[in-house]
């Protein structure tokens, strides 16, 4: 157990004295953001919303066998 909690000290020592890493971590998690969420809503709409059961499974079946014969 001491040594786990030495480990957590070391790094919230560590995340304490950064300088330069905050600032590097803002700009990590505001393209985080734009990767998964804006482009999400823009670009990756979910072509199964919306349908029945069935309907999903006849559109993946049939995007199934338009690849295959591809």
């Amino acid at each position: 157990m001491n040594r786990i909690r030495t480990i957590f000290n070391f790094y919230i020592e560590g995340f304490r004295n950064m300088t330069w890493g905050r600032p590097l971590w803002i700009v990590i998690f505001l393209k985080l953001f734009i990767l998964f969420f804006v482009l999400r809503l823009f670009f990756f709409k979910p072509v199964l919303s919306g349908k029945t059961e069935s309907e999903k499974s006849d559109f993946v079946g049939g995007s199934l066998v338009e690849r295959i014969d591809e």
